[in-house]
């Protein structure tokens, strides 16, 4: 199984790696942030990994909100699209399941295809579109 440098509370589903707090790893995966931590985002493993090309994964429950302030929610809002415009990949635990390089390789032998709203690593697509 890859690993993956936990940021945060753990999410309540398997998103297919097993959790470090070390390097080397795989990906990261951001489980949880505080208001300060999104709102003046400046994690150094989210940031090295992004600029090593490495997959990095936010469970969006696991993000703060400010319902009863505007101004603050907007920000908030800003700050999720700076995030996703640096290439994080947000994920709901939902109906958007994670499809994994190792499970892209298991799915390609066998046929199948991913379900609707899943998203893929980068290495996965590349599997699954039959470029590995």
């Amino acid at each position: 199984m890859s690993r993956a440098y936990l940021i945060g509370k753990a999410p309540p589903l398997c998103l297919g790696y097993e959790y470090t707090d070390t390097p080397p790893y795989d990906a990261v995966i951001i489980g949880s942030l505080t208001l300060c931590q999104l709102l003046c985002f400046q994690e150094e493993a989210v940031l090295c990994a992004l600029a090593e090309g490495k997959s990095v994964f936010l469970y969006t429950p696991g993000l703060p909100e400010a319902p009863k302030n505007r101004a603050l929610s907007a920000s908030l809002a800003a700050a999720r699209r700076e995030l996703k415009n640096w290439g994080v990949i947000f994920t709901d635990g939902g109906q958007k399941r994670l499809i994994t390089a190792e499970e892209a390789r298991a799915m390609r032998r066998t046929g199948r295809k991913p379900g609707p709203g899943a998203v893929l690593t980068p290495l996965a697509k590349e599997i699954l579109e039959g470029s590995e």
